[in-house]
């Protein structure tokens, strides 16, 4: 199976792509993105794509077919970020990217990172839930299998750290605490390591549902 991985740089996306890397079934792992990863350069398995804005891809394009699945994993946080701007990001280059990977890949089986809580209607006041909800309805939209993945809580393997500092000051706090809370909210709590193998299972065999909730995750890693 050839995968591309945008959003290697992430918390989600080192962890999907530590997945990728461990499963014999995976041939290639194709990153995109802004700026290198820094590691596993040696992985024949693994090759890199640094392109200077992710939303166009047509100088590409002819390296960007023949592939079975793709793991979007790129996003930010909407701390401290205006709608339009939180849009941009997205949104419009989200779909973006997932035009041109429908029309170079129609059988591609598409999983994006989307989150608990995200709203469907596109139309409720929180302004982070409305935006993912209307990307999320615009993936499945097209003509490719897309699937959506609505993680809560993630709690990172070692050594994996979120690019975000109010997320990486959270999580250091939350560390200590975090085998409690899966314990007790094991519907609410994952970690990226399930993410990334949960996500291999759905390219490999489909998903029941084109919307992955945290319990639906849990069923795919159980």
């Amino acid at each position: 199976m050839r995968v591309l991985l945008f959003g290697a740089t992430g918390m989600v996306g080192q962890g999907v792509l530590r997945e990728c890397l461990l499963d014999p079934d995976v041939s290639e792992v194709l990153i995109v993105g802004r700026s290198a990863i820094g590691k596993d350069g040696t992985n024949p398995r693994l090759r890199e794509l640094i392109v200077p804005d992710v939303a166009e891809l047509s100088a590409i394009e002819p390296q960007l077919s023949g592939f079975d699945a793709c793991f979007f994993c790129l996003g930010v946080s909407s701390v401290g970020m205006s709608e339009a701007d939180y849009r941009r990001v997205t949104y419009d280059l989200t779909l973006a990217v997932a035009k041109t990977l429908a029309r170079l890949n129609p059988a591609m089986t598409f999983v994006y990172v989307s989150g608990a809580g995200t709203d469907a209607t596109g139309r409720g006041r929180i302004m982070w839930a409305r935006v993912k909800g209307e990307t999320e309805n615009a993936l499945l939209r097209l003509p490719f299998k897309a699937v959506m993945f609505r993680p809560g809580f993630i709690a990172p393997a070692p050594g994996i750290r979120s690019k975000t500092p109010l997320y990486r000051f959270f999580y250091a706090l939350a560390r200590p605490l975090t085998p409690l809370l899966r314990a007790a909210f094991p519907n609410h709590v994952t970690t990226s390591e399930r993410i990334g193998r949960a996500m291999l299972r759905v390219a490999k065999r489909g998903s029941p549902k084109p919307i992955v909730e945290m319990d639906d995750l849990r069923a795919l890693t159980d």
